[in-house]
């Protein structure tokens, strides 16, 4: 196992994007108390418009505006054809709907593009290196721990400085009382899909970064670790779920670099039986104090 400053920045840069998905993830639970399955897909959606942008020969910041307009265009629709209606039904209902819309668009996206994919190609040059101390570091690493921090402070202060912030605090700690007190849930729930969506289009623009090759499965390994992150972290509440998708992130970036290339397999391994250890140490949580948490964001 060989260890040095580029692994440690690689594996924080990732950890950087997984915490961007953890609090994606947190925000739709915080309100709806569903875990969306689909967001991955959210995720590759960006990734193939910014593919798509790349292939016509669009310039960069076109194409990251079609990336930041399809997923939010998607995130919205499957609120309004999806969570709106089903709302009121068991969480297990809409857990499989989630289910049902990822690989929904995922069979559209192999049907579409085939099963070789895109290359989006435009932002590669943020995975080069840039020398410090005798150091190579990947720029998407400096990139991807500079805008995690800024959307995590400026979801800090909207949820605690503004009133929509306010009332996505209030919804989550009771939906059917912060209605009863004039909280339009509509609006709450938006808010929410439309910020998790904003947050998807982010973490596919730095993945394509990192995996220029978009295909169907795009993204779908890194959902599954952000969610066991998000659980080991401490589902109830956002920043511990935060902290949690962060700390799978730098794992598994850190043991990525440092096992040997013929052990790399193992990785998932590692990673799944030591949240296993976890849970079954600290069920609520690995951040959360006590049994549970009654604050959801």
């Amino acid at each position: 196992m060989t260890v040095d400053w580029q692994t440690i920045a690689d594996a924080t840069a990732q950890g950087a994007i997984y915490a961007l998905m953890a609090v994606g993830i947190g925000l739709v639970f915080g309100v709806l108390r569903l875990v969306n399955f689909a967001y991955g897909q959210l995720i590759m959606a960006g990734a193939f418009a910014l593919a798509m942008a790349s292939r016509w020969g669009w310039p960069v910041w076109g194409g990251i505006l079609l990336c930041f307009a399809v997923v939010i265009a998607l995130s919205m629709l499957m609120d309004r054809l999806l969570f709106r209606p089903l709302r009121t039904q068991s969480p297990a209902v809409m857990l499989v709907a989630t289910f049902a819309v990822a690989f929904l668009l995922q069979s559209i996206a192999l049907l579409w593009f085939g099963p070789l994919g895109r290359v989006a190609a435009s932002l590669a040059y943020l995975n080069r290196p840039f020398t410090i101390s005798g150091v190579e570091i990947r720029k998407i690493a400096v990139v991807a721990i500079a805008v995690a921090a800024v959307c995590l402070v400026a979801l800090v202060v909207l949820l605690e400085r503004t009133t929509v912030g306010l009332q996505m605090r209030a919804a989550a700690l009771d939906f059917r009382t912060a209605r009863l007190l004039g909280v339009r849930a509509n609006r709450v729930i938006a808010v929410a899909v439309l910020l998790s969506g904003v947050l998807a289009a982010i973490v596919a623009i730095m993945l394509t970064v990192q995996t220029p090759l978009v295909t169907s499965d795009f993204a779908l390994r890194d959902t599954i670790v952000v969610l066991a992150g998000v659980v080991l972290g401490g589902l109830n509440r956002l920043v511990p779920a935060t902290l949690g998708g962060f700390a799978i992130g730098f794992a598994s970036g850190f043991l990525g670099g440092a096992l040997p290339t013929e052990k790399s397999q193992y990785l998932p391994t590692f990673l799944f039986a030591a949240v296993i250890l976890v849970l079954l140490v600290r069920p609520a949580g690995l951040f959360t104090r006590g049994r549970g948490a009654v604050e959801r964001v």
